[in-house]
């Protein structure tokens, strides 16, 4: 067993404490990875983004013309 499990007590839990623990640590990792899925706000503004898309097709810009001008800003 990790030295880290006996400094910070973890050997002494229950396997249900030790299985919640994983568990909130394994959601904090997959939070600031980004590996949660869309909150229902962030799913609501990507469904308002998609509906405005849908709704105006051609209002679009395409990547080239995207990265042409970020690339000329960096430059400067």
């Amino acid at each position: 067993m990790g030295q880290a499990l006996h400094t910070l007590g973890i050997d002494s839990m229950s396997v249900e404490e030790r299985i919640a623990l994983v568990q909130d640590i394994w959601d904090s990792v997959a939070i600031e990875a980004g590996l949660l899925p869309p909150s229902t706000a962030e799913k609501a503004e990507l469904d308002r983004r998609l509906d405005e898309d849908d709704a105006a097709p051609d209002n679009t810009i395409s990547w080239e013309s995207i990265k042409t001008e970020a690339v000329k800003r960096w430059q400067r």
